[in-house]
């Protein structure tokens, strides 16, 4: 990359510098204080293929499962392009759970790819730690969506939305 990444904007998103962001996370001279900045500190930790901070902020009962190899193949041979929050529930720094939904964006293979996940988080003695994510799946659509003023599928000759589309 080149960059000095000490005076670049944070991987995260956040529009702070990554000295005063996630850093301080990642060189373990401070813990994230919301589930919210645990997960930009991980995103930020999958841009730097940073897997030792990955695997100490997951969950102790859930490293058992960890897949290091895995982990760390996927965050070397991608190309990180962005993160997204959608949406968070609790995980502030007064909660010991939180829940957040985000959509990172990379390319692999060079193919453009989005992760979008709802992660719970907990706290353990004042540490937030990621704890599992399941997928959020974009609704299945069988077929292409069909315009107001592209013929209708069912073969009637007639605009969609005069046929089927009414």
């Amino acid at each position: 990359m080149g960059k000095n990444l000490r005076m670049s904007k944070c991987p995260c998103g956040s529009q702070s510098d990554y000295s005063s962001c996630c850093e301080p996370y990642l060189k373990g001279t401070a813990k994230a204080p919301t589930a919210e900045k645990l997960m930009r500190s991980r995103y930020t930790a999958f841009t730097k293929a940073d897997v030792d901070y990955i695997e100490q902020t997951t969950d102790p009962s859930a490293r058992s499962t960890f897949d290091r190899a895995g982990t760390e193949e996927w965050a070397k041979n991608s190309e990180w392009l962005g993160l997204e929050i959608r949406a968070t529930q609790d995980g502030t720094e007064k909660d010991n759970t939180g829940v957040v939904e985000f959509l990172a964006k990379y390319k692999y293979e060079d193919v453009v790819r989005e992760h979008h996940e709802r992660s719970d988080f907990k706290k353990r003695d004042g540490v937030w730690y990621f704890v599992d994510g399941k997928l959020v799946q974009a609704p299945y659509r069988a077929e292409e969506k069909v315009g107001r003023n592209d013929p209708c599928p069912c073969g009637s000759g007639k605009k969609y939305k005069k046929c089927h589309g009414a």
